[in-house]
């Protein structure tokens, strides 16, 4: 199976929005690279809107720790250092094994639906066959559906903002990692299953191996 993920967003609901997202996607996913200059009109153009969308679009994006604006030289891509990876990932331990729990508690039957799905759509997944990127989509769509059945909008607000800083240190490093070392799959598929089965405990264990996997298959390729 190599088609895309599922989408990660709601339909954008203004051309900021609109243009926050594809900014965004393109930081996380380094088509922006770390340190690079943001051309925002270069960016209105590309993206079909104007000048004041992508702005405000960076002032969120400045927020979420993607970019960085200086006075009288510009906005630029965040650039990136390995210490980001402990501090994140000290974060990220605490916080996701809490979403898994909190999705295994709450979830609507609709959701462990659509949970159920979800990990199907991920086991057939062709992780040689698929692009790496296209893998790093589906690791995002499952890391934000988790986040919503949790029913926190502050939690999934957080995580979110993290999982996108993971992302783009995992995509730094695609290239040196093999492909064992993508380690999103079978992980994903167990947590997705424990998740809609309201396996609370094992929804918790699953997420911190998660996280502890990600940073130890990270720190084996610097």
């Amino acid at each position: 199976m190599t088609a895309a993920p599922i989408e990660l967003d709601a339909a954008p609901a203004s051309l900021a929005d609109r243009a926050y997202l594809a900014i965004r996607d393109q930081l996380i996913m380094l088509d922006i690279q770390p340190g690079e200059p943001i051309d925002d009109d270069q960016l209105a153009k590309s993206l079909g809107v104007g000048r004041t969308p992508v702005r405000e679009a960076l002032k969120r994006l400045e927020v979420d720790r993607l970019v960085v604006s200086y006075a009288r030289r510009g906005t630029f891509a965040t650039g990136m250092d390995i210490a980001d990876l402990a501090h994140i990932s000290e974060i990220r331990v605490q916080l996701e094994p809490l979403a898994a729990r909190r999705a295994a508690e709450r979830a609507t039957r609709a959701t462990r639906t659509h949970l159920d799905e979800l990990a199907a759509q991920v086991e057939a997944l062709d992780i040689v066959r698929t692009d790496r990127t296209d893998v790093m989509r589906w690791d995002l769509s499952v890391h934000r559906a988790i986040y919503r059945a949790a029913n926190n909008p502050h939690l999934e607000d957080v995580l979110i903002r993290y999982d996108n800083l993971a992302t783009r240190i995992h995509c730094m490093f695609l290239d040196r990692l093999s492909t064992l070392d993508m380690h999103t799959v079978a992980e994903h598929v167990a947590l997705l299953r424990a998740i809609a089965a309201g396996e609370a405990d094992r929804a918790d264990e699953l997420a911190r191996e998660h996280v502890v996997g990600f940073e130890r298959a990270i720190r084996a390729v610097i």
